[in-house]
This record gives C-alpha cells, structure tokens and sequence, in this order.
C-alpha cells in the first residue's frame, strides 16, 4: 500500500486557491443536462465523482465539451435522456448516485446503477421506497436497501405526496427535488423525522433556482414543486470553490500561527459549510472574510475546547475533531450520525484513528468526545478507509510538529486530487525550533 510521510512543523501560512465544490458540481452537471438549452460550467471540479458524473452523463447520450480546463459546455436534453437503456458505474459517488436515481426512475428508460463495494453499503432504501410509492420500478440486484440497482419503465404519480425520511441522508431528499420538475405536474414531498444537513439542501434549492424552477418548502416539513416547472439553462455558471476543502487549510491557519488564506469561497457562500468559520471563532482563532476569500489566524496559547451540535456541517466538522487535539481541553462533537453512512463509518474510523495520535475518545452513536493528549504521539500511521477527508484530516496532525503517516493518500483524488501538494506549500518549520 502506498504511503506519505509528512514531517513535523509547525507553522503554517500563505494562500490557496480552492478546487470546485463537489456537491455544487455534480449538482450542476444534472440539472444543465435535464435543463432546455446549452450551459457553459466554469470551475467545474476535476475529481473522480465529478468523472464518474460526467461519464454517466455521455453515456446517457447528453452532449458534453471540455473547453478549457475546468470549464465543460453541456447541451441540455430538456428533460429527457436521450439513452433509454444503459448500465452505469458510479464508483463511491453518492452525489451522483442518489440523484441519478431519482432522475432515471422518471425517465421512461431501463437502467441498472452500481458502484464499487463501498457504495453498495450505503443505503438508498429511502428514495427508492419514496419512488416506488408513486409509480416507479426499482428493484435491489444484491441486497435489499442497498444499491446495486435496477431501473425499470415505469409512469410515477405525483397526485399523493411522497414522503422521505430526513434523519439518514439528506440527498435523498435533493434527489426527489431535482428530479420531480421532470413530470411535469405538482409534487409534494414531506418529509418524515429531522432533516439532518439542512445547508446541502439549501445548496440544491439554491442551484434549482438559478435552472429556473423555484420550489416552495414549508419550512424543512414539506417541499411542493409547481405544475409545468421547466429547468431552464442560465448560459453561464460558475462554480464556488469547495467550502469543505476550505476547512482544512484554515485549521492549518488556526494551528500553525497563519494567516491561512482560501481563496474561491467566501462569506456569501451558498455551502452551509462555510459556517466552519465560526467555530473556528469558538475556539478562538482569528477570522477575516471578503466576498471571495476567508483568512485565519492563530492567537498565542492553545485553542478553546468547544462543545458543538455539528448537524449544520457534517463535513466539516471532521476538521473539528483534528482541531480538538490542539485544544485546552475535552471537545465534544454532537449530532453527527449522518458519519456513518459516508464514504466509510466516519464515527468509528475518526475515534479509531484519533486514538494512534494519543487521543482519549469517547464514541457514542452520534458523537464524538474527544480529550487532547499531552503531547501528540509521532509516526502515528493513519489508515483512511479509501475516505478522502480521512486522509485530509489528518494532514493536520504534522502541524503538531510531529510526523504522521497516511496510508492510500491517492483517495484524495475523490474531491482534491492534489491536495498534498498544496498543502505542502504551507506547512514551515520555525527556524526557533530547530
């Protein structure tokens, strides 16, 4: 298995220019795909979800040129896919996955959607009950909840509401938004129990709007798409650097002394991760934004140990648990059970891993308490699960100014294929401490 080694340091500071968001990204792609008209995509994320899209999309007969890097013409196919038989392989992409789905149950075509091993334990049961409910003909090939599966014709109707759970994953809900406008008719979806992630669907709703279609929500409970809703190509459309990405560089600002800036997102972000920031804040570092571009700082000391209902930034908070090891005392992360369906168990791998490093950690089933060691244990090697944000994470961990290993660093290529060398830039050893 393939291995990087970072070495101890322990400041950090000067600019990066973040990727494209994934989430907006892949997003973007679907709707310019179903939308009437041609799209210009600027700042589009090269990362292996954002190809398996793509990919998924040429073989689905959507007409898609690469202009110039990271910018991809697409010619919308108003609605309808003009391939009505295919097979798609959509790796560990769930921002792909969900809502191609959801898209493809009302497509009038037959399809079967399979992933690699780690997609098919995450669940769908969900949305494909909620399709199934109105018409659709999704059938499990392995097992039941769980893709791979198998699409089939079918007419799907919208005159009783479809109802989702909110609490496992919240794009199963931006699943059946982005795909409902294709019927044509009004649709209702409540949904059942707390929505969790509520900014990714504001992510959605906001992208939907910019298409053309403006859904109205009765607060999180219940989301009515209009009769004759039609997506609409805007011509152009750039796409916001990726918050999430962001959350590693400015904890290496909240770390390592800084100023860490990124530059792609700012304060009027539509990414509620993005809201990162402001436990930053909580714990003590020093925040500066403009409307493209975040900055941080560290203040003398260690940061101020937080206890953080973290449902607003499943992502990000990942960062948080790095932060912890740097903080005065016990942090705990709340609200965060949404970790256990990702790319791997999120909960357990970051207990686990935490651990190697000195931490104490308590694990509870949608928490983490996590007590900083007195000095961070050095050559700590970090498995990362093929979890790209595993390995980021612990990036963080060297700014300890310890070294630390990290096993399959190429998972990264999910959303940051060259995250490490853009780390490296900033990392520095104070000429004091050698």
């Amino acid at each position: 298995m393939e291995t990087l080694t970072l070495p101890g340091a322990n400041l950090a500071h000067g600019t990066v220019k973040l990727p494209g968001s994934k989430s907006i990204s892949n997003r973007t792609l679907l709707l310019a795909a179903l939308a009437q008209g041609t799209t210009e995509i600027h700042e589009l994320l090269a990362s292996d979800d954002t190809q398996r899209m793509l990919e998924a999309l040429q073989t689905l007969g959507i007409v898609l040129t690469q202009i110039a890097p990271h910018q991809w013409r697409v010619e919308g196919s108003s609605g309808s896919f003009p391939v009505r038989q295919a097979k798609l392989f959509l790796g560990n992409a769930g921002t792909a996955f969900r809502p191609l789905t959801a898209a493809l149950a009302l497509s009038q075509g037959d399809y079967e959607l399979s992933g690699i091993a780690r997609m098919h334990e995450r669940p769908i049961g969900d949305l494909v009950d909620a399709l199934n409910a109105a018409g659709a003909s999704i059938e499990y090939l392995q097992n039941p909840g769980f893709p791979p599966l198998h699409i089939h014709p079918a007419e799907i109707n919208t005159s009783q509401a479809l109802q989702v759970r909110g609490d496992v994953s919240s794009q199963f809900l931006t699943a059946l938004l982005m795909a409902l406008p294709l019927t044509g008719m009004e649709a209702r979806i409540e949904v059942v129990g707390e929505l969790i992630s509520k900014p990714y669907i504001e992510i959605t709703l906001n992208l939907m709007r910019r298409f053309g279609v403006k859904v109205l929500r009765d607060e999180w409970r219940a989301f009515t798409i209009p009769a004759r809703s039609i997506y609409q190509s805007p011509g152009s459309i750039h796409v916001e650097g990726d918050a999430s990405s962001a959350s590693y560089f400015l904890a290496a600002g909240a770390i390592g002394q800084g100023p860490v800036k990124v530059e792609g997102v700012g304060r009027d972000s539509i990414q509620g991760d993005v809201r990162f920031i402001e436990a930053l804040e909580l714990m003590g570092a020093v925040v500066t934004t403009g409307d493209n571009w975040i900055e941080v700082s560290a203040v003398p000391g260690k940061l101020k140990a937080l206890d953080l209902d973290c449902n607003h930034i499943p992502d990000a908070a990942m960062t948080l648990a790095i932060l912890a090891l740097f903080a005065d005392g016990p942090s705990t992360l709340r609200n965060i059970a949404s970790w256990r369906v990702k790319e791997t168990d999120r909960l357990t791998a970051m207990a686990t891993e935490l651990r190697k490093v000195g931490a104490i950690v308590e694990e509870g089933s949608d928490y983490l308490r996590i007590t900083p060691p007195a000095a961070l244990l050095p050559n700590a090697h970090i498995d990362t699960y093929d979890d790209h944000r595993m390995a980021m994470c612990f990036s963080l961990v060297a700014l300890g100014g310890v070294p630390v290993t990290i096993n399959d660093p190429k998972c990264v290529a999910k959303t940051f294929p060259d995250y490490f060398e853009r780390f490296s830039t900033l990392i520095h050893i104070s000429n004091s401490s050698i």
